[in-house]
């Protein structure tokens, strides 16, 4: 079980996303924007396992988020997703900071299925 910041400004695709992770038992606080997830790790000191994070949203990008989140918590784990391929490009520059980058559509096996990889590699390090 982990602590997952999910992160989207679609509400659709955040209750979606939420609840396909809480069948595996993690505990989901979901932020609307990059500014919101911030406020959120700010509030609790960066207490969590992993920052899931689209890219495209307004106010603050996934992008910047991830900037922004591993500056301030570098323990963080951060992992993308866009439905964008010039997004994708966008984050590939971002290797040393991102552990995965999930490309939309998605199904509900392979965002659980990259969720687990992303958190057993962070245990195993």
């Amino acid at each position: 079980m982990a602590k997952i910041l999910l992160v989207d400004d679609e509400e659709a695709v955040r209750t979606f996303l939420r609840r396909g992770l809480e069948l595996d038992g993690h505990v989901i606080t979901v932020a609307v924007d990059g500014s919101d997830a911030m406020d959120r790790l700010n509030e609790t000191g960066g207490a969590f396992d992993l920052v899931l994070t689209d890219i495209r949203m307004p106010v603050m990008d996934g992008i910047a988020l991830a900037l922004a989140a591993k500056r301030d918590y570098p323990e963080l784990t951060v992992m993308l997703m866009t439905g964008y391929a010039d997004q994708r490009e966008r984050a590939r520059n971002l290797d040393t900071i991102v552990a995965d980058v999930l490309t939309k559509p998605f199904s509900l096996a392979e965002l659980r299925a990259g969720v687990a990889a992303v958190l057993e590699r962070r245990a195993a390090s």
